[in-house]
């Protein structure tokens, strides 16, 4: 019964911290839908100027350039917000735990839930602020979330893309909000109602979430959240539950260093200058650059390619944010390719061997999602209206391997004591990279006069950059292993042996 009990509580963890992830995060990406519903409402219409012709717009005989490039410009803020501040926000995280960062995360995300509801088109510069806000909540709920995958030792990189997955199928709240529009429902109404959510957040924060952090492996008798009395042991680690001298799933750390521990052998200075880090966050530049690109400049483009029909236009964005609804399943199979020699018929590798086998799984986990983005990236090149239906299903696999394959990378690469820092890091150096969005939606509505498919083009070439990371990490993985050989048995080396040929390089 209090097996049973420990396990109830994982999973309720779990299955809460999806249905934040999955309805909460990343809602600004559903930015295409929410735009529909805010020209509906005049929002930025004095941008617009009288057309001697029709123009692909929503006001036909209007030239509503300006007003596109003014959403675009919102979304760009909004998700470099998402991006850059992560950093801080990991240092939050990491120094000062899960209560406070969750505490800083619910107070942005109801703050900018509060400040959309009270908008109005003469007040649309509230978006700016609102959309930033809801971005860097987003990002800190699930920055906070990612770490239950702790709790599931063997399963723990499934578990990771999974919680990305359900960030990316957020977006299709947006989508919610403006089919509850179009039957009536009030803007205004809807976010109130996002806002009074933050009641759950804190709740959870409380009830089912750690004061600190999830340590890993799990050490005995660890207990989190809501206590108990008298069930404390009832959340023992598999390893406790074995027989001396048995390997268990929770036994082996996925990091590098095989001592789990603040090991000083490895500062955050040598993660965040190593060439695994740098060739990383470019991987993750150049492949986020490009999803960017295509949600801030979706409606201009369906708007194009539809010749300015307002229902077929509808009709596509309706559709690309239902594929968004699927992110959730799409993820977790980066998981299993990262999880996979953990299931293999041979014995469980342990220690170091098992650092260096997750390391190696890596390298086809980001092969796959950088040829998922290239693939992604040719149908959004096809200037045919309807080839965007595959647009749109390659775009949410490719996203949502992209970010849980972006998180479980860093979490198996470096030490846990460090995921904090490194994956804000590596989110605010991809948001500086992002910014290059905004010029390239500019070019678009200036000298391109609307048609993306030079632009798209280019960022054909742009992903190709992408391919590189995988090859540097297959060098380290070769690196390392020719280490260990001279080192002999790396089981039976010393400690000091294993820290060295484990720091990245």
């Amino acid at each position: 019964m209090a097996g049973g009990a420990g396990l109830a509580k994982r999973l309720g963890t779990l299955l809460s911290g999806l249905l934040e992830c999955g309805a909460f995060c990343g809602i600004i990406f559903g930015w295409a839908s929410l735009v529909f519903v805010l020209k509906d409402l005049g929002y930025f219409e004095g941008l617009c100027q009288p057309s001697a012709t029709p123009s692909p717009n929503f006001t036909l005989g209007s030239d509503c350039s300006g007003q596109d490039e003014q959403f675009s410009l919102v979304f760009t803020i909004g998700s470099f917000m998402n991006n850059f501040m992560t950093f801080p926000m990991g240092v939050v995280f990491d120094r000062f735990g899960t209560t406070a960062a969750r505490l800083i995360a619910i107070s942005l995300y109801a703050g900018g839930t509060l400040l959309v509801a009270f908008s109005t088109p003469e007040m649309a510069v509230m978006l700016f602020p609102a959309m930033s806000m809801l971005s860097v909540g987003g990002i800190l709920l699930i920055l906070t979330n990612m770490q239950v995958g702790n709790l599931f030792g063997n399963y723990r990189s499934i578990i990771i893309t999974l919680y990305n997955g359900a960030f990316d199928s957020s977006s299709a709240i947006f989508l919610i909000v403006k089919l509850l529009y179009e039957h009536g429902l009030s803007l205004r109404a809807m976010f109130l109602f996002l806002a009074a959510c933050s009641a759950w957040h804190l709740l959870r924060t409380l009830f089912l979430m750690p004061r600190s952090r999830i340590p890993y492996p799990l050490p005995p008798d660890y207990d989190y959240g809501l206590r108990c009395r008298g069930r404390s042991r009832s959340y023992r680690t598999h390893k406790d539950k074995q027989p001396p001298g048995e390997a268990g799933p929770e036994e082996t750390p996925l990091e590098p260093i095989a001592r789990g521990g603040d090991a000083p052998g490895t500062p955050f200075r040598a993660c965040a200058c190593s060439w695994l880090f740098a060739w990383h966050v470019a991987w993750l530049s150049v492949m986020q650059l490009r999803h960017y690109l295509f949600i801030g400049t979706l409606n201009p483009q369906l708007e194009h390619l539809a010749g300015g029909d307002h229902a077929l236009v509808s009709t596509y964005t309706n559709a690309f944010a239902f594929t968004q609804l699927c992110g959730v399943l799409c993820a977790p199979w980066n998981g299993l390719i990262l999880d996979r020699h953990k299931r293999g018929k041979g014995p469980r590798p342990e220690g170091i061997l098992a650092a260096l086998a997750d390391l190696r799984s890596a390298v086809l986990s980001l092969v796959v999602t950088v040829a998922l983005c290239l693939l992604f990236s040719v149908f959004a090149a096809v200037p045919v209206l309807p080839a965007q239906f595959g647009t749109f299903v390659l775009q949410v696999i490719s996203r949502s391997f992209l970010y849980g394959g972006n998180a479980a990378f860093l979490a198996i690469a470096f030490p846990p004591q460090h995921f904090g820092k490194l994956y804000g890091l590596a989110m605010a150096l991809s948001a500086l990279v992002a910014l290059l969005q905004y010029p390239c939606v500019a070019l678009v509505q200036g000298p391109l006069q609307g048609d993306p498919f030079y632009m798209n083009l280019g960022l054909i070439a742009v992903v190709l950059v992408a391919f590189v990371s995988p090859v540097v990490v297959a060098r380290e993985c070769q690196r390392r292993a020719k280490e260990l050989g001279m080192a002999g048995t790396p089981l039976a080396a010393p400690p000091g042996t294993e820290i060295h040929a484990e720091t990245p390089h």
